[in-house]
Protein backbone atom coordinates (compact mmCIF):
# COMPACT_ATOMS: atom_id res chain seq x y z
CA UNK A 1 0.00 0.00 0.00
CA UNK A 2 2.59 2.57 0.84
CA UNK A 3 4.34 1.71 -2.55
CA UNK A 4 0.77 2.61 -4.40
CA UNK A 5 0.45 5.23 -2.30
CA UNK A 6 4.27 6.64 -2.88
CA UNK A 7 3.79 6.11 -6.55
CA UNK A 8 0.30 7.88 -7.19
CA UNK A 9 1.99 10.66 -4.67
CA UNK A 10 4.55 11.14 -7.41
CA UNK A 11 2.92 11.03 -10.64
CA UNK A 12 0.36 13.63 -9.18
CA UNK A 13 3.22 15.93 -7.98
CA UNK A 14 5.18 15.48 -11.70
CA UNK A 15 1.70 16.50 -13.23
CA UNK A 16 1.09 19.72 -11.11
CA UNK A 17 4.75 20.70 -11.72
CA UNK A 18 4.14 22.01 -15.24
CA UNK A 19 4.36 25.15 -15.62
CA UNK A 20 1.34 25.75 -17.66
CA UNK A 21 -0.95 23.74 -20.71
CA UNK A 22 0.34 24.24 -23.94
CA UNK A 23 -1.68 26.60 -26.49
CA UNK A 24 -1.70 23.51 -29.20
CA UNK A 25 -0.65 19.91 -29.74
CA UNK A 26 -0.55 16.87 -27.34
CA UNK A 27 -0.16 18.31 -22.97
CA UNK A 28 2.85 16.25 -22.57
CA UNK A 29 4.94 17.65 -25.37
CA UNK A 30 7.82 19.61 -24.09
CA UNK A 31 7.96 21.53 -27.43
CA UNK A 32 6.71 21.93 -30.87
CA UNK A 33 8.35 20.03 -34.08
CA UNK A 34 11.39 21.81 -35.69
CA UNK A 35 10.00 22.28 -39.30
CA UNK A 36 12.65 23.05 -42.42
CA UNK A 37 13.49 22.93 -46.14
CA UNK A 38 16.81 22.11 -46.82
CA UNK A 39 18.26 19.91 -44.36
CA UNK A 40 17.16 18.05 -40.82
CA UNK A 41 19.43 17.20 -37.56
CA UNK A 42 18.74 15.47 -34.77
CA UNK A 43 20.99 14.20 -32.25
CA UNK A 44 21.19 13.66 -28.25
CA UNK A 45 23.71 16.47 -27.78
CA UNK A 46 23.28 20.06 -29.50
CA UNK A 47 26.78 21.04 -29.98
CA UNK A 48 26.72 17.90 -31.98
CA UNK A 49 23.40 18.26 -33.43
CA UNK A 50 25.02 21.88 -34.51
CA UNK A 51 28.25 20.47 -36.34
CA UNK A 52 26.24 18.19 -38.38
CA UNK A 53 23.96 21.05 -39.24
CA UNK A 54 26.93 22.62 -40.85
CA UNK A 55 28.10 19.71 -42.97
CA UNK A 56 24.63 19.83 -44.24
CA UNK A 57 25.49 23.48 -45.15
CA UNK A 58 28.88 23.09 -46.36
CA UNK A 59 28.42 21.22 -48.98
CA UNK A 60 28.67 17.29 -47.18
CA UNK A 61 25.29 15.08 -47.88
CA UNK A 62 23.17 13.31 -44.31
CA UNK A 63 25.54 10.34 -44.73
CA UNK A 64 28.63 12.81 -43.92
CA UNK A 65 26.61 14.87 -41.12
CA UNK A 66 25.70 11.22 -39.64
CA UNK A 67 29.27 10.52 -39.16
CA UNK A 68 30.48 13.95 -38.30
CA UNK A 69 27.59 13.63 -35.57
CA UNK A 70 28.52 10.24 -34.21
CA UNK A 71 32.21 11.53 -34.44
CA UNK A 72 31.26 14.18 -32.12
CA UNK A 73 29.24 11.93 -29.77
CA UNK A 74 32.04 9.96 -28.95
CA UNK A 75 33.61 12.67 -27.83
CA UNK A 76 30.91 14.57 -25.65
CA UNK A 77 28.59 11.87 -24.86
CA UNK A 78 31.24 8.54 -23.85
CA UNK A 79 28.85 7.81 -21.59
CA UNK A 80 27.10 5.85 -24.44
CA UNK A 81 29.25 5.40 -27.53
CA UNK A 82 32.26 6.25 -29.25
CA UNK A 83 34.72 4.05 -31.45
CA UNK A 84 35.58 1.42 -29.22
CA UNK A 85 31.79 0.38 -30.27
CA UNK A 86 29.65 -0.76 -32.38
CA UNK A 87 27.49 0.78 -35.22
CA UNK A 88 23.86 -0.14 -37.04
CA UNK A 89 23.14 2.26 -39.99
CA UNK A 90 19.64 2.52 -42.46
CA UNK A 91 20.40 5.16 -45.35
CA UNK A 92 17.45 6.07 -47.42
CA UNK A 93 19.24 6.90 -50.72
CA UNK A 94 17.02 9.24 -53.15
CA UNK A 95 19.14 8.45 -55.85
CA UNK A 96 18.02 4.60 -55.85
CA UNK A 97 14.94 5.15 -53.96
CA UNK A 98 15.64 2.49 -51.98
CA UNK A 99 16.79 1.38 -48.01
CA UNK A 100 20.18 0.38 -47.20
CA UNK A 101 21.12 -1.55 -44.04
CA UNK A 102 25.10 -1.29 -42.31
CA UNK A 103 25.43 -4.07 -39.39
CA UNK A 104 29.10 -2.62 -37.95
CA UNK A 105 29.16 -5.13 -35.15
CA UNK A 106 32.50 -6.84 -34.46
CA UNK A 107 33.18 -9.86 -33.33
CA UNK A 108 34.38 -11.73 -30.40
CA UNK A 109 38.04 -12.77 -30.13
CA UNK A 110 39.37 -15.76 -32.44
CA UNK A 111 41.53 -17.58 -29.66
CA UNK A 112 38.80 -16.90 -26.71
CA UNK A 113 36.55 -20.59 -26.18
CA UNK A 114 33.72 -21.50 -24.45
CA UNK A 115 35.54 -24.26 -23.05
CA UNK A 116 38.25 -21.76 -21.49
CA UNK A 117 35.62 -19.52 -20.24
CA UNK A 118 34.09 -22.37 -17.84
CA UNK A 119 37.69 -24.25 -16.91
CA UNK A 120 38.32 -20.74 -15.17
CA UNK A 121 35.00 -20.60 -13.08
CA UNK A 122 32.56 -18.32 -15.54
CA UNK A 123 29.30 -19.17 -15.40
CA UNK A 124 28.73 -16.09 -17.61
CA UNK A 125 30.61 -13.49 -19.45
CA UNK A 126 31.85 -10.77 -17.06
CA UNK A 127 30.28 -7.28 -17.29
CA UNK A 128 33.58 -5.28 -17.37
CA UNK A 129 37.55 -5.72 -18.32
CA UNK A 130 38.87 -7.63 -21.45
CA UNK A 131 37.17 -10.77 -21.35
CA UNK A 132 33.88 -9.19 -22.79
CA UNK A 133 35.57 -6.92 -25.42
CA UNK A 134 34.40 -7.52 -28.94
CA UNK A 135 36.23 -6.27 -32.23
CA UNK A 136 35.02 -2.30 -32.32
CA UNK A 137 33.00 -1.98 -35.62
CA UNK A 138 32.19 2.03 -35.70
CA UNK A 139 35.15 3.11 -37.13
CA UNK A 140 35.03 0.84 -40.43
CA UNK A 141 31.24 1.08 -40.16
CA UNK A 142 32.32 5.15 -40.75
CA UNK A 143 34.19 4.67 -43.71
CA UNK A 144 32.14 1.73 -45.31
CA UNK A 145 29.39 4.30 -45.15
CA UNK A 146 31.56 6.91 -46.69
CA UNK A 147 32.76 5.12 -48.96
CA UNK A 148 28.97 3.98 -50.59
CA UNK A 149 27.08 7.43 -49.99
CA UNK A 150 29.77 10.23 -48.67
CA UNK A 151 30.80 13.71 -50.46
CA UNK A 152 32.50 15.50 -48.23
CA UNK A 153 36.50 14.28 -47.60
CA UNK A 154 36.52 12.80 -44.52
CA UNK A 155 39.63 14.99 -43.24
CA UNK A 156 36.70 17.78 -43.11
CA UNK A 157 34.04 15.28 -41.59
CA UNK A 158 36.06 14.64 -38.47
CA UNK A 159 37.66 18.06 -38.22
CA UNK A 160 34.94 20.11 -35.84
CA UNK A 161 34.86 16.82 -33.04
CA UNK A 162 39.04 16.82 -33.71
CA UNK A 163 38.86 21.04 -32.75
CA UNK A 164 36.05 20.12 -29.68
CA UNK A 165 38.43 16.95 -28.30
CA UNK A 166 41.55 19.39 -28.68
CA UNK A 167 39.82 23.05 -27.24
CA UNK A 168 37.57 21.34 -24.90
CA UNK A 169 33.78 21.67 -24.92
CA UNK A 170 31.02 22.36 -21.97
CA UNK A 171 29.89 18.78 -20.58
CA UNK A 172 26.27 18.63 -20.60
CA UNK A 173 23.67 18.15 -17.65
CA UNK A 174 22.96 14.23 -18.27
CA UNK A 175 26.52 13.26 -19.92
CA UNK A 176 28.08 14.91 -16.37
CA UNK A 177 25.81 12.85 -13.98
CA UNK A 178 26.59 9.71 -16.15
CA UNK A 179 30.18 10.40 -15.97
CA UNK A 180 29.75 11.00 -12.21
CA UNK A 181 28.38 7.35 -12.00
CA UNK A 182 31.01 5.56 -14.03
CA UNK A 183 33.98 7.58 -12.96
CA UNK A 184 34.37 5.63 -9.38
CA UNK A 185 34.33 2.13 -10.53
CA UNK A 186 36.27 2.52 -14.04
CA UNK A 187 38.76 4.48 -12.75
CA UNK A 188 40.40 1.53 -11.19
CA UNK A 189 41.21 0.50 -15.14
CA UNK A 190 44.69 1.46 -16.12
CA UNK A 191 44.52 4.97 -18.32
CA UNK A 192 40.56 5.58 -17.68
CA UNK A 193 41.42 8.17 -15.41
CA UNK A 194 44.35 9.64 -17.17
CA UNK A 195 41.58 9.99 -20.03
CA UNK A 196 38.56 10.99 -18.22
CA UNK A 197 39.44 12.64 -14.61
CA UNK A 198 42.53 14.96 -15.78
CA UNK A 199 41.67 16.62 -12.95
CA UNK A 200 41.59 13.67 -10.15
CA UNK A 201 37.30 13.87 -10.55
CA UNK A 202 35.01 13.43 -13.35
CA UNK A 203 33.35 16.66 -14.89
CA UNK A 204 30.75 18.21 -13.98
CA UNK A 205 28.07 20.33 -15.62
CA UNK A 206 29.28 23.06 -17.31
CA UNK A 207 33.17 22.00 -16.67
CA UNK A 208 35.19 22.45 -20.19
CA UNK A 209 36.19 19.05 -20.80
CA UNK A 210 39.54 18.09 -23.31
CA UNK A 211 40.54 14.84 -24.83
CA UNK A 212 43.77 15.47 -26.67
CA UNK A 213 44.18 11.69 -26.93
CA UNK A 214 41.09 11.46 -28.68
CA UNK A 215 41.97 14.34 -30.95
CA UNK A 216 45.12 12.67 -32.33
CA UNK A 217 43.42 9.25 -33.02
CA UNK A 218 40.81 11.16 -35.03
CA UNK A 219 43.49 13.10 -36.86
CA UNK A 220 45.22 9.43 -37.63
CA UNK A 221 41.96 8.33 -39.08
CA UNK A 222 41.05 11.23 -41.14
CA UNK A 223 44.61 10.77 -42.90
CA UNK A 224 44.89 7.02 -43.07
CA UNK A 225 41.52 5.62 -43.25
CA UNK A 226 39.95 2.62 -41.27
CA UNK A 227 43.25 1.07 -41.91
CA UNK A 228 44.70 3.21 -39.39
CA UNK A 229 42.28 1.70 -36.70
CA UNK A 230 42.41 -1.91 -37.59
CA UNK A 231 46.09 -2.15 -38.75
CA UNK A 232 49.50 -1.04 -37.46
CA UNK A 233 50.28 0.78 -34.27
CA UNK A 234 46.65 1.51 -33.25
CA UNK A 235 45.45 -2.39 -33.40
CA UNK A 236 48.80 -2.91 -31.74
CA UNK A 237 48.18 -0.71 -28.83
CA UNK A 238 44.90 -1.69 -28.33
CA UNK A 239 45.41 -5.38 -28.72
CA UNK A 240 48.54 -4.94 -26.65
CA UNK A 241 46.86 -3.35 -23.59
CA UNK A 242 43.79 -5.82 -23.77
CA UNK A 243 45.69 -8.80 -23.42
CA UNK A 244 48.11 -7.28 -20.46
CA UNK A 245 45.09 -6.37 -18.89
CA UNK A 246 43.99 -10.86 -19.24
CA UNK A 247 41.60 -10.43 -22.89
CA UNK A 248 41.80 -12.28 -25.62
CA UNK A 249 41.82 -9.19 -28.42
CA UNK A 250 44.34 -9.42 -31.17
CA UNK A 251 45.83 -7.44 -33.86
CA UNK A 252 44.49 -10.39 -36.54
CA UNK A 253 41.08 -9.85 -35.10
CA UNK A 254 41.31 -6.36 -35.58
CA UNK A 255 42.85 -6.56 -39.02
CA UNK A 256 40.22 -8.93 -40.38
CA UNK A 257 37.01 -6.86 -39.09
CA UNK A 258 34.61 -6.34 -42.03
CA UNK A 259 31.03 -4.74 -41.64
CA UNK A 260 28.32 -6.14 -43.36
CA UNK A 261 25.70 -4.93 -45.91
CA UNK A 262 22.53 -6.76 -45.14
CA UNK A 263 18.29 -5.79 -46.38
CA UNK A 264 16.78 -3.86 -44.04
CA UNK A 265 13.26 -6.40 -43.12
CA UNK A 266 9.59 -4.76 -42.86
CA UNK A 267 6.64 -5.47 -41.65
CA UNK A 268 3.24 -3.41 -42.85
CA UNK A 269 1.54 -1.77 -40.33
CA UNK A 270 -1.84 -0.61 -40.98
CA UNK A 271 -0.31 0.96 -44.56
CA UNK A 272 2.73 1.85 -43.35
CA UNK A 273 5.87 -0.41 -43.37
CA UNK A 274 8.12 -0.36 -40.76
CA UNK A 275 11.82 -1.41 -40.94
CA UNK A 276 14.30 -2.59 -38.93
CA UNK A 277 17.53 -4.81 -39.52
CA UNK A 278 17.87 -8.42 -39.28
CA UNK A 279 19.86 -10.36 -35.99
CA UNK A 280 22.32 -10.28 -34.70
CA UNK A 281 20.42 -6.92 -33.40
CA UNK A 282 16.96 -7.05 -31.88
CA UNK A 283 14.74 -5.14 -33.90
CA UNK A 284 12.28 -7.39 -35.55
CA UNK A 285 11.28 -7.65 -32.12
CA UNK A 286 9.51 -4.02 -32.38
CA UNK A 287 8.33 -6.05 -35.89
CA UNK A 288 6.88 -9.01 -33.58
CA UNK A 289 4.56 -6.49 -31.71
CA UNK A 290 3.30 -4.60 -34.08
CA UNK A 291 2.24 -7.77 -35.69
CA UNK A 292 0.35 -8.97 -32.98
CA UNK A 293 -1.27 -5.37 -31.92
CA UNK A 294 -2.51 -5.15 -35.44
CA UNK A 295 -5.25 -7.38 -34.92
CA UNK A 296 -6.89 -4.89 -32.35
CA UNK A 297 -8.53 -1.52 -32.57
CA UNK A 298 -5.89 -0.03 -30.49
CA UNK A 299 -7.11 3.59 -31.74
CA UNK A 300 -10.71 2.61 -30.26
CA UNK A 301 -8.76 1.71 -26.98
CA UNK A 302 -7.17 5.14 -26.15
CA UNK A 303 -3.41 5.96 -25.86
CA UNK A 304 -3.43 5.86 -21.58
CA UNK A 305 -6.36 3.20 -21.41
CA UNK A 306 -5.42 -0.44 -19.12
CA UNK A 307 -6.70 -2.60 -22.21
CA UNK A 308 -3.80 -0.49 -24.84
CA UNK A 309 -1.25 -0.99 -22.10
CA UNK A 310 -1.95 -4.42 -20.98
CA UNK A 311 -2.02 -5.63 -24.68
CA UNK A 312 0.72 -4.13 -25.50
CA UNK A 313 2.89 -5.32 -22.68
CA UNK A 314 1.47 -9.07 -23.32
CA UNK A 315 2.43 -8.66 -27.04
CA UNK A 316 6.06 -7.32 -25.68
CA UNK A 317 6.54 -10.32 -23.36
CA UNK A 318 5.53 -12.81 -26.22
CA UNK A 319 7.75 -11.53 -28.83
CA UNK A 320 10.65 -11.19 -26.34
CA UNK A 321 10.63 -14.84 -25.63
CA UNK A 322 11.42 -15.10 -29.42
CA UNK A 323 13.91 -12.80 -29.12
CA UNK A 324 15.64 -14.78 -26.45
CA UNK A 325 15.88 -18.10 -28.35
CA UNK A 326 16.36 -17.09 -32.27
CA UNK A 327 18.02 -13.61 -32.18
CA UNK A 328 22.04 -14.28 -32.88
CA UNK A 329 24.80 -14.13 -35.21
CA UNK A 330 22.76 -15.30 -38.53
CA UNK A 331 26.66 -16.62 -39.62
CA UNK A 332 26.26 -19.30 -37.52
CA UNK A 333 22.53 -19.89 -36.99
CA UNK A 334 19.59 -20.18 -39.65
CA UNK A 335 17.60 -17.59 -38.13
CA UNK A 336 13.82 -18.16 -39.21
CA UNK A 337 13.17 -14.44 -39.81
CA UNK A 338 10.96 -14.43 -41.88
CA UNK A 339 8.64 -16.59 -39.94
CA UNK A 340 9.21 -14.44 -36.90
CA UNK A 341 8.15 -11.32 -38.68
CA UNK A 342 5.13 -13.10 -40.78
CA UNK A 343 1.65 -11.74 -40.11
CA UNK A 344 0.16 -15.73 -40.01
CA UNK A 345 2.95 -16.48 -37.06
CA UNK A 346 1.05 -13.23 -35.45
CA UNK A 347 -1.60 -14.69 -35.87
CA UNK A 348 -1.12 -18.03 -33.67
CA UNK A 349 0.83 -15.76 -31.37
CA UNK A 350 -1.72 -13.53 -30.49
CA UNK A 351 -4.38 -16.12 -29.61
CA UNK A 352 -2.03 -16.97 -26.37
CA UNK A 353 -2.97 -13.56 -25.04
CA UNK A 354 -5.22 -13.34 -22.39
CA UNK A 355 -7.53 -9.70 -22.72
CA UNK A 356 -8.07 -9.42 -19.26
CA UNK A 357 -5.58 -11.25 -17.71
CA UNK A 358 -0.86 -10.56 -17.46
CA UNK A 359 0.19 -14.27 -18.12
CA UNK A 360 3.32 -14.78 -16.08
CA UNK A 361 5.28 -16.31 -19.00
CA UNK A 362 4.76 -17.44 -22.60
CA UNK A 363 7.78 -20.38 -24.17
CA UNK A 364 8.70 -19.03 -27.11
CA UNK A 365 7.37 -20.31 -30.88
CA UNK A 366 8.30 -23.69 -31.96
CA UNK A 367 9.72 -22.85 -35.68
CA UNK A 368 11.30 -25.40 -37.48
CA UNK A 369 14.17 -23.17 -39.07
CA UNK A 370 22.07 -1.45 -21.63
CA UNK A 371 23.21 2.99 -23.12
CA UNK A 372 23.51 4.10 -26.36
CA UNK A 373 23.21 7.31 -28.74
CA UNK A 374 21.23 7.40 -31.71
CA UNK A 375 21.09 9.96 -34.55
CA UNK A 376 19.09 10.93 -37.42
CA UNK A 377 20.30 13.39 -40.67
CA UNK A 378 18.44 14.64 -43.87
CA UNK A 379 19.56 16.57 -46.56
CA UNK A 380 18.21 18.85 -49.30
CA UNK A 381 18.36 15.87 -51.81
CA UNK A 382 16.44 13.56 -49.62
CA UNK A 383 18.79 11.58 -48.23
CA UNK A 384 17.87 10.26 -44.72
CA UNK A 385 20.53 8.77 -42.18
CA UNK A 386 19.12 6.45 -39.07
CA UNK A 387 21.89 5.74 -37.08
CA UNK A 388 22.92 4.14 -34.10
CA UNK A 389 26.27 3.88 -32.06
CA UNK A 390 27.56 2.27 -28.26
CA UNK A 391 29.64 0.99 -26.18
CA UNK A 392 27.75 -1.03 -24.48
CA UNK A 393 26.78 -0.57 -20.31
CA UNK A 394 27.32 2.98 -20.49
CA UNK A 395 31.13 3.85 -20.59
CA UNK A 396 32.07 0.09 -21.63
CA UNK A 397 33.91 -2.30 -20.29
CA UNK A 398 36.81 0.08 -18.85
CA UNK A 399 39.60 -1.30 -20.41
CA UNK A 400 40.95 2.10 -22.16
CA UNK A 401 44.12 1.68 -24.74
CA UNK A 402 46.76 4.23 -23.50
CA UNK A 403 46.46 7.46 -24.79
CA UNK A 404 43.79 6.85 -27.63
CA UNK A 405 41.30 8.51 -25.84
CA UNK A 406 38.59 6.11 -25.59
CA UNK A 407 37.35 2.94 -23.77
CA UNK A 408 36.43 -0.38 -24.89
CA UNK A 409 32.72 -1.96 -25.67
CA UNK A 410 31.89 -4.88 -23.14
CA UNK A 411 29.08 -6.30 -26.17
CA UNK A 412 30.67 -10.14 -25.46
CA UNK A 413 29.18 -9.65 -22.33
CA UNK A 414 25.45 -10.81 -24.09
CA UNK A 415 26.69 -13.77 -25.14
CA UNK A 416 25.35 -17.05 -23.13
CA UNK A 417 27.64 -19.97 -22.17
CA UNK A 418 24.64 -22.23 -22.12
CA UNK A 419 25.41 -24.90 -24.86
CA UNK A 420 23.51 -24.99 -27.93
CA UNK A 421 22.19 -21.65 -27.36
CA UNK A 422 21.75 -19.52 -30.04
CA UNK A 423 23.60 -16.80 -28.65
CA UNK A 424 26.03 -19.11 -27.06
CA UNK A 425 29.72 -17.74 -27.01
CA UNK A 426 31.88 -19.15 -30.35
CA UNK A 427 34.90 -17.42 -31.11
CA UNK A 428 34.79 -14.76 -34.26
CA UNK A 429 30.97 -14.56 -33.62
CA UNK A 430 28.88 -11.39 -33.06
CA UNK A 431 27.25 -11.40 -30.05
CA UNK A 432 23.47 -10.39 -29.82
CA UNK A 433 22.97 -6.55 -29.71
CA UNK A 434 20.48 -4.51 -28.76
CA UNK A 435 21.13 -1.44 -30.47
CA UNK A 436 18.78 -0.89 -33.35
CA UNK A 437 17.95 1.64 -36.31
CA UNK A 438 14.47 2.15 -37.99
CA UNK A 439 12.74 3.75 -40.67
CA UNK A 440 9.63 3.54 -41.54
CA UNK A 441 8.17 4.18 -45.19
CA UNK A 442 4.60 4.66 -46.76
CA UNK A 443 3.76 3.49 -50.81
CA UNK A 444 7.23 3.35 -50.95
CA UNK A 445 8.72 7.04 -49.99
CA UNK A 446 10.40 8.08 -47.00
CA UNK A 447 8.12 8.66 -44.25
CA UNK A 448 10.31 8.60 -40.82
CA UNK A 449 13.68 7.71 -39.81
CA UNK A 450 13.90 7.78 -36.03
CA UNK A 451 15.52 5.45 -33.09
CA UNK A 452 15.11 5.40 -29.22
CA UNK A 453 18.14 4.53 -27.06
CA UNK A 454 17.87 2.04 -24.28
CA UNK A 455 18.79 -1.39 -23.89
CA UNK A 456 15.84 -3.54 -24.18
CA UNK A 457 13.44 -0.62 -23.87
CA UNK A 458 14.43 -0.21 -28.14
CA UNK A 459 12.43 -2.33 -29.60
CA UNK A 460 9.52 -1.07 -26.93
CA UNK A 461 9.65 2.20 -28.00
CA UNK A 462 9.42 1.44 -31.62
CA UNK A 463 6.83 0.05 -31.60
CA UNK A 464 5.44 2.99 -29.05
CA UNK A 465 6.54 5.19 -31.34
CA UNK A 466 5.06 3.74 -34.29
CA UNK A 467 1.83 3.62 -32.79
CA UNK A 468 1.86 7.10 -31.61
CA UNK A 469 2.38 7.91 -34.64
CA UNK A 470 -0.27 6.35 -37.06
CA UNK A 471 -3.14 5.08 -34.21
CA UNK A 472 -2.98 7.72 -32.20
CA UNK A 473 -2.39 10.67 -34.42
CA UNK A 474 0.04 12.39 -32.47
CA UNK A 475 2.81 14.51 -34.00
CA UNK A 476 6.69 13.74 -34.29
CA UNK A 477 7.94 15.20 -31.27
CA UNK A 478 4.66 14.44 -28.96
CA UNK A 479 5.12 10.72 -30.49
CA UNK A 480 8.46 10.38 -28.04
CA UNK A 481 7.47 12.93 -25.18
CA UNK A 482 4.70 10.93 -24.58
CA UNK A 483 4.92 8.90 -21.30
CA UNK A 484 6.14 5.41 -22.32
CA UNK A 485 6.05 1.77 -20.37
CA UNK A 486 8.90 -0.49 -20.48
CA UNK A 487 8.32 -4.06 -19.50
CA UNK A 488 11.61 -5.60 -18.18
CA UNK A 489 12.00 -9.57 -16.90
CA UNK A 490 11.48 -11.57 -20.24
CA UNK A 491 13.62 -14.30 -20.69
CA UNK A 492 17.38 -12.90 -22.34
CA UNK A 493 19.38 -13.65 -25.04
CA UNK A 494 21.80 -14.63 -22.18
CA UNK A 495 19.77 -17.56 -21.24
CA UNK A 496 17.78 -16.20 -17.89
CA UNK A 497 13.72 -17.57 -17.81
CA UNK A 498 10.86 -15.20 -17.65
CA UNK A 499 8.42 -17.17 -14.82
CA UNK A 500 7.29 -14.16 -12.53
CA UNK A 501 5.57 -12.05 -15.20
CA UNK A 502 8.06 -9.66 -14.50
CA UNK A 503 7.59 -5.87 -13.61
CA UNK A 504 5.83 -3.40 -15.88
CA UNK A 505 7.56 0.37 -15.58
CA UNK A 506 5.36 3.55 -16.25
CA UNK A 507 6.20 6.87 -16.59
CA UNK A 508 4.85 9.65 -15.04
CA UNK A 509 1.71 10.93 -17.14
CA UNK A 510 -0.40 7.79 -16.34
CA UNK A 511 -3.31 8.30 -14.89
CA UNK A 512 -4.27 6.27 -11.53
CA UNK A 513 -7.12 4.77 -13.00
CA UNK A 514 -4.97 3.42 -15.71
CA UNK A 515 -2.61 2.17 -12.99
CA UNK A 516 -5.32 0.37 -11.27
CA UNK A 517 -7.16 -0.85 -13.99
CA UNK A 518 -3.32 -2.77 -14.60
CA UNK A 519 -2.91 -3.71 -11.58
CA UNK A 520 -6.84 -5.60 -11.42
CA UNK A 521 -5.15 -7.43 -14.73
CA UNK A 522 -2.67 -8.79 -12.39
CA UNK A 523 0.49 -6.91 -13.75
CA UNK A 524 3.12 -5.71 -11.12
CA UNK A 525 3.17 -2.32 -11.81
CA UNK A 526 5.74 -0.12 -10.43
CA UNK A 527 7.15 3.49 -10.88
CA UNK A 528 10.89 4.03 -11.87
CA UNK A 529 12.87 6.54 -13.24
CA UNK A 530 14.60 3.94 -15.11
CA UNK A 531 15.87 3.88 -18.85
CA UNK A 532 12.65 5.12 -21.03
CA UNK A 533 15.24 5.64 -23.94
CA UNK A 534 16.26 9.03 -25.79
CA UNK A 535 14.47 9.78 -29.07
CA UNK A 536 15.25 11.14 -32.56
CA UNK A 537 13.37 11.83 -35.28
CA UNK A 538 13.20 13.13 -38.83
CA UNK A 539 9.63 13.25 -40.58
CA UNK A 540 9.80 13.78 -44.75
CA UNK A 541 6.70 15.20 -45.45
CA UNK A 542 6.45 15.07 -49.26
CA UNK A 543 3.17 17.08 -50.10
CA UNK A 544 4.91 20.65 -48.34
CA UNK A 545 8.41 19.45 -49.01
CA UNK A 546 9.69 20.17 -45.47
CA UNK A 547 11.38 17.94 -43.02
CA UNK A 548 9.63 18.11 -39.44
CA UNK A 549 12.59 17.16 -36.54
CA UNK A 550 12.24 16.18 -33.36
CA UNK A 551 14.34 15.47 -29.55
CA UNK A 552 12.61 14.80 -26.69
CA UNK A 553 13.56 16.11 -23.00
CA UNK A 554 14.65 12.89 -21.35
CA UNK A 555 18.36 13.92 -23.25
CA UNK A 556 19.61 16.82 -23.67
CA UNK A 557 19.41 16.54 -27.28
CA UNK A 558 18.10 19.04 -30.00
CA UNK A 559 16.51 18.76 -33.73
CA UNK A 560 18.07 21.49 -35.55
CA UNK A 561 17.24 22.43 -39.19
CA UNK A 562 17.88 25.33 -42.06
Amino acid sequence: MRLITLFIFTLSTSLSLQAQDRITGSQFATRSEVIAQNGMVATSQPLCTNVGLDILKNGGNAIDAAIACNACLGLMEPTGCGIGGDLFAIVWDAKSQKLYGLNGSGRSPKSLTREWLIENGHESIPSHGALPISVPGAVKGWYDLHDRFGEMPMSEILQPAINYARSGFPVSELIAYYMGRSGPFLSKYPNFAETYLPSGKMPEKGDIFKNPYLANTYEKIAKGGADAFYKGQMAKTIAGHVQDQGGFLSEEDLASHKSEWIEPVSTNYRGYDVWELPPNGQGIAALQILNILEGYDIAALGFDSPEYLHLFTEAKKLAFEDRAKYYADPDFNEIPVEDLISKAYADQRRTLIDENRAARRYDPGDLEHGETIYLTTADKDGNMVSLIQSNFRGMGSGITPPQLGFVLQDRGELFTLEEGHYNMYEPAKRPFHTIIPAFITKDGKPWVSFGLMGGAMQPQGHAQIVINLIDFGMNLQAAGDAPRLSHGGSSQPTGEQMSDGGWLSLESGFDYETIRGLMEMRHRVRYSRGIYGGYQAIMWDAERGVYFGASESRKDGQASGY
